[in-house]
């Protein structure tokens, strides 16, 4: 508890107070205000309302308000880089009923353009050249000369003009991702989310990417959520994170991913107790996004088993080399 509360200390002086919202939502018209943060309040009173209802079944508001409609908020997670969708699996993971109706508010606070790649199935079609490894795409991504010189910052504020004038670039490698056996392909997933967060940063520098950082953690929370969640929805789930690992790593101007870098990485007599320890009373303790990266990595080891201790030594080299956050700017 005292961990997480100087987390929570730390995290409270950069993030904004409260606002009181334009006006109230209610169950007549709680779509109209999608996507507009300054329902945030609102939509809190609101979820909290319907959670009450409904006797503090937290699972049973989720179920009416993620799953059904024509465009359920379930297809629109991703957006604002993934925090509805980390949050709800936190609410999961920890059964929390009050993180799950923050994570409720997150979804529709944060809604936007890209819940119509997944409500619309004309966006997903059949391409040459298809693939079942997420690795081998994000290599051709990173060589696709069609994007070269497309912005000259890094920055979550490319992902819009990226799907505004590029649509069609980023869509088609997103389809070239063939799910034919989706464990090992979400297993998968999970060793490129590790890749891109510690497999990416340039010789020398030790500040590793801020919006990369999120692809593992949102990965994290879709392991979670799968089994919780109607089956149709599965697939549309794990590929609505892969549109958003694609759109950040172009954001994040296509940085070359070296796994040779992580498997060649000396952990000396390292292990998950010396991470656990790191991440606790390290010098970074109380950084929310360091903490959660390792745990990540850890529950990743622990879900998969890991061949070659890629995780470990993934965790071990990013434990050892942060020195900060990165992937900001130019």
């Amino acid at each position: 508890p005292e961990h997480l509360n100087l987390i929570y200390e730390e995290e409270a002086k950069v993030l904004e107070r409260w606002q009181d919202s334009p006006g109230e939502v209610s169950k007549g018209d709680w779509r109209e205000y999608l996507g507009d943060p300054r329902y945030q309040r609102a939509y809190i009173d609101f979820f909290e309302d319907e959670l009450v209802m409904n006797g503090y079944d937290w699972r049973k508001v989720l179920d009416e308000y993620l799953f059904h409609g024509k465009n359920p908020l379930i297809n629109c997670l991703v957006a604002g880089l993934g925090h509805p969708l980390i949050h709800l699996g936190y609410a999961f993971e920890l059964s929390s009923r009050e993180l799950a109706m923050e994570a409720l508010c997150l979804a529709a606070t944060q809604y936007n353009f890209l819940h119509k790649y997944l409500d619309d199935p004309s966006y997903t079609k059949a391409v040459t050249k298809a693939t079942s490894s997420p690795l081998e795409i994000l290599e051709r991504v990173c060589n696709d000369e069609r994007l070269d010189g497309l912005f000259d910052h890094q920055g979550a504020s490319n992902i819009g003009p990226l799907f505004d004038e590029h649509e069609d670039i980023v869509l088609s490698h997103w389809n070239t991702w063939r799910i034919t056996d989706p464990k090992k392909q979400f297993e998968d997933s999970q060793h490129a989310a590790v890749a891109l967060l510690a497999a990416t940063q340039q010789q020398g520098d030790k500040k590793y990417d801020f919006f990369l950082v999120h692809l593992l953690t949102s990965s994290h929370a879709v392991r979670i959520i799968l089994p919780m969640i109607p089956a149709r929805f599965h697939v549309l789930l794990v590929r609505q994170w892969w549109l958003l690992a694609l759109a950040v790593y172009i954001a994040q101007r296509r940085p070359v991913i070296t796994v040779k870098s992580v498997l060649e990485y000396d952990t000396g007599e390292k292990d998950w107790t010396w991470i656990e320890k790191l991440a606790i009373q390290g010098k970074y303790a109380a950084d929310a996004h360091f903490v959660k990266a390792l745990r990540a990595m850890k529950e990743a080891a622990q879900t998969w088993g890991d061949e070659g201790a890629f995780y470990l030594k993934a965790a071990v080299k990013f434990g050892e080399e942060f020195s900060g956050w990165g992937g900001f700017g130019s």
